[in-house]
């Protein structure tokens, strides 16, 4: 067990520098970065990059360049809307955002502070980027975490009743339901619950948009976990509503398929009962499949799922600031946030093979190949 977990962990470095240097690649050759959005903003090509910067409190904001008479024609024309720029000016974007130095330079020094966990500050956000992720956190973990629970709670439940009742009325019918949410966007519902339900054209019983409400601090325990709970629960269910379905499915079919064995048929015939049969011997090896879906369906949930509903319901979390980072080429964000997923779901993929044992001891990690 030791040996297979120091092997994982040993691997997990070679996965995090090959995401990351396909990444920083990428990038390289990607249009529009943060220097040429500082140009824009000065030149006034860019509203959104002036309030960004501007509102940021960079280094640039507010801050106009001289025209220079003798501009390189070089380096002018090295990025778009730089004429009549003074070059010593910038130079200075360059060295302020790191492009002064080669890229092979600057992903070994990128590779270096993310070791320890250091990934600088913001380039239009006058924050470090580890306070900013941190800010951001509760919302995603909100958000990621519970809809996980409950889509496991009621998932599992559900397989195993539809599993047993295969072919009957409930059967069907729980199929079309959770087909037809699945089949619903999660945006598109998201938008019906807040025209329903959050002071849209009928009723106003839920917040439209936070995490919590203003007096937060001042309420008591009670009414902070009411509270919370009150402003999570409409993005929960349009988030959870079409993840049903597929765990659903997946543990139904798994189900189907350990009864249908010739050891469920033997345990029957010495006279165990059902409940026994189903729990005792199917569960631990019908699940061994859904909770290998565990990783994904978390880190899914936590980061890419809830863009859009942060989106809609102005929750501001990790997906929403990533997001905004890749559009606002702000690359330290961009990095820094691309490293921590790609991290939790590699450490959430260990978790889940050391899972496996829990539920099935008979699983031996020793001889296990990686």
């Amino acid at each position: 067990m030791l040996a297979y977990i120091i092997r994982r962990i040993a691997l997990m470095v070679p996965t995090i520098l090959g995401i990351m240097l396909v990444s920083f690649v990428v990038v390289q050759f990607a249009p529009g970065g943060p220097v040429e959005r500082v140009i824009a903003q000065l030149t006034g090509d860019d509203v959104s990059a002036t309030q960004r910067v501007s509102g940021g409190g960079g280094d640039f904001a507010g801050r106009t360049a001289a025209p220079g008479a003798g501009a390189s024609d070089a380096l002018s024309s090295k990025y778009r809307g730089a004429q009549g720029l003074d070059p010593a000016f910038i130079k200075e974007l360059e060295a302020q955002f790191g492009f002064d130095k080669p890229a092979h330079e600057r992903f070994l020094k990128m590779i270096t502070s993310y070791a320890t966990f250091d990934f600088g500050r913001s380039y239009f956000r006058d924050i470090s980027v580890i306070d900013l992720i941190i800010e951001k956190l509760p919302v995603s973990i909100s958000l990621g975490l519970w809809m996980t629970l409950i889509t496991y709670a009621i998932s599992i439940p559900l397989g195993i009743a539809k599993a047993m009742r295969d072919g009957s009325r409930f059967d069907v019918w729980t199929s079309a339901i959770v087909i037809v949410g699945y089949a619903i966007p999660s945006f598109l519902f998201a938008i019906l619950l807040i025209v329903l339900f959050a002071g849209g054209s009928f009723f106003d019983l839920f917040p439209l948009r936070g995490l919590t409400s203003e007096n937060f601090w001042q309420m008591s325990w009670p009414e902070r976990i009411a509270d919370y709970l009150w402003h999570l629960a409409l993005p929960l269910i349009a988030m959870a509503t079409g993840a049903f379905a597929t765990m659903t499915l997946l543990t139904k079919n798994s189900f189907m398929e350990e009864i249908r064995k010739q050891y469920v048929m033997t345990a029957r015939m010495k006279g165990l009962t059902e409940s026994r049969v189903l729990y005792g011997h199917v569960f631990r090896n019908a699940m061994l499949i859904v909770i290998a879906g565990f990783p994904a369906a978390f880190v899914s949930a936590f980061f890419a799922g809830a863009l859009l509903i942060e989106t809609i319901f102005s929750l501001d979390g990790l997906g929403l600031l990533g997001f905004e980072s890749v559009l606002n080429r702000d690359y330290p964000v961009v990095f820094a946030t691309l490293y921590m997923f790609s991290l939790a779901g590699l450490v959430v993929g260990l978790i889940s093979d050391l899972t496996y044992m829990l539920v099935d001891p008979r699983i031996d990690f020793e001889t296990r190949e990686v």
